[in-house]
């Protein structure tokens, strides 16, 4: 069987739901199944995954989108994003969509941008129109969602919070959705275990550097308030449009000699990063139209032996077992992060690295697989 993946998202770039759609796609073919991966024509492409055709085709557009798709023969579909699932309105196949919380409440991208620039002479006012497109964007990419979201076969949830927001906002799709989750990747799960033996307690974050909702600033002043009592390095990976601002912060409160930047940095040195780490955190708030969907990074630290600070709330309550793979903050506050962290640097809080593991050994890409794999045959009549 070919199944053909639609997404906005893949590696090289970063981030949760690439890793999702990567993996997914990767488990898919160590099953026996044909995958080819449409993603935008400005993608990066120089990635090369063993069985994976990678096609560089779309624009992310509804109007230009269903043509250069139908051009493609698979047995069915999986759409990675809720805002391609427009699919299911263009097609006889069976269109299967995986959701991450994000993508339902804010949609991205906006797919039903009428591309007003691509019909004639009016690519001369493409800067003039951009408003425009941008606004009917908004409206069609939400309209489509709604008439393309009950008609597809499943909706496969990265956990129980996002199904729940999910049918708050689409009650109509009731029925349709299944939690699937998420699994952890093999590399992170084969490296070995390190004794926490660190002299200096080392903390780590790994996150894009550019939501306010991962309040990374916060546990910069939290850790502020807590550096004339303890020792410890924070290292934070990542890049974006905070990073600049973040460093600017951490200079003004002086910890230059106890927190770091690295930048983005590759999968491998990731995990040598979370291996070494005694503690990763990251406590994200949850916006109304921005929630952490699940948190694959939780268990990829657990995976480390590392455990994890969160906030509980949405899908970090499933990706972290609380007293093994990690503990919480009820609310992200500066108070609340930097007592957390107080009692961990006490040795109040402490963790096992091989139970940490354990945890995330539960969470397997085939698992998820498996319950696509129904949706994919054709409905009989």
């Amino acid at each position: 069987m070919h199944i053909g993946i639609v997404t906005s998202e893949f590696p090289p770039d970063i981030g949760g739901v690439e890793i999702y759609a990567a993996e997914f796609s990767k488990t898919l073919v160590t099953l026996g199944y044909e995958v080819t991966i449409f993603v935008h024509t400005h993608h990066n492409i120089e990635l090369s995954i063993p069985g994976i055709t990678l096609c560089p085709v779309l624009k992310f557009c509804r109007r230009l989108d269903r043509d250069i798709l139908k051009k493609y023969e698979v047995d069915a579909w999986h759409v990675m994003n809720a805002a391609h699932s427009w699919l299911a309105l263009d097609t006889d196949k069976s269109v299967v969509v995986s959701i991450h919380g994000n993508d339902f409440l804010n949609p991205y991208p906006l797919t039903g941008t009428p591309a007003l620039a691509s019909w004639g002479p009016l690519w001369r006012y493409a800067n003039v129109l951009a408003p425009m497109e941008r606004w009917i964007g908004k409206k069609l990419t939400s309209k489509y969602m709604r008439q393309a979201l009950p008609q597809v076969r499943a909706i496969m949830t990265n956990s129980q919070y996002t199904e729940q927001v999910f049918l708050e906002n689409f009650p109509e799709c009731a029925g349709k959705t299944l939690v699937a989750q998420v699994g952890v990747s093999d590399n992170f799960l084969a490296t070995s275990l390190d004794e926490k033996n660190n002299l200096i307690p080392q903390l780590l974050t790994v996150s894009r550097l550019s939501e306010p909702r991962k309040n990374i600033g916060r546990v910069i002043e939290a850790l502020s308030q807590l550096s004339a009592q303890f020792e410890f390095r924070y290292t934070i990976i990542g890049d974006g449009s905070f990073k600049e601002p973040l460093e600017m912060q951490v200079k003004n409160l002086g910890l230059e000699n106890k927190v770091k930047f690295l930048g983005r940095q590759s999968t491998e040195n990731v995990i040598t990063a979370m291996r070494q780490a005694d503690l990763f955190i990251l406590p994200s708030s949850t916006l109304p139209d921005s929630h952490e969907g699940f948190g694959i990074v939780y268990l990829e630290a657990a995976a480390c032996g590392t455990p994890s600070l969160a906030t509980r709330q949405a899908g970090a309550i499933e990706a972290i077992s609380y007293g093994e793979s990690g503990f919480f903050v009820d609310e992200p506050s500066v108070d609340n992060i930097k007592n957390a962290l107080q009692r961990f640097l006490k040795g109040d809080m402490t963790f096992n690295s091989r139970i940490c593991r354990i945890f995330a050994e539960q969470f397997t890409w085939q698992r998820v697989v498996e319950k696509a794999l129904p949706f994919y045959m054709q409905e009989q009549d």
